[in-house]
């Protein structure tokens, strides 16, 4: 699913990685940082993937407060396995802005 991104969808990107909106958002500006390398979660990722991942990470947390300033912090993460919840088999990290008066963080959150 993600080794077809069109290039209309790509917010921002580095040499290993991109980022791009949530077509299934849970909150507005809901974003993935997909590597470019097709792996099936990002513990497969190489360090070279691990650096580029966090770089666009930030670059995104950044951008998403920078457009809407009611964002006042993030959960950021991944399912691993299926037992985890992973449906798409193709390493991603959601980023999902959370602002105040939102639904409460999902389970587990610490």
């Amino acid at each position: 699913m993600f080794c077809a991104i069109e290039p209309d969808q790509v917010i921002d990107e580095n040499d290993h990685a991109f980022l791009i909106r949530d077509l299934y958002a849970v909150k507005p500006l809901h974003s993935l940082v997909i590597p470019k390398r097709c792996v099936s979660d990002q513990l497969a990722l190489e360090p070279a993937e691990i650096l580029a991942v966090q770089d666009l990470v930030v670059r995104a947390t950044d951008a998403i407060r920078a457009l809407d300033p009611t964002v006042a912090g993030f959960n950021v993460g991944s399912n691993i396995g299926a037992v985890a919840g992973q449906k798409v088999f193709h390493a991603h990290i959601h980023i999902i802005p959370r602002r105040a008066g939102d639904s409460a963080p999902p389970p587990g959150a610490a």
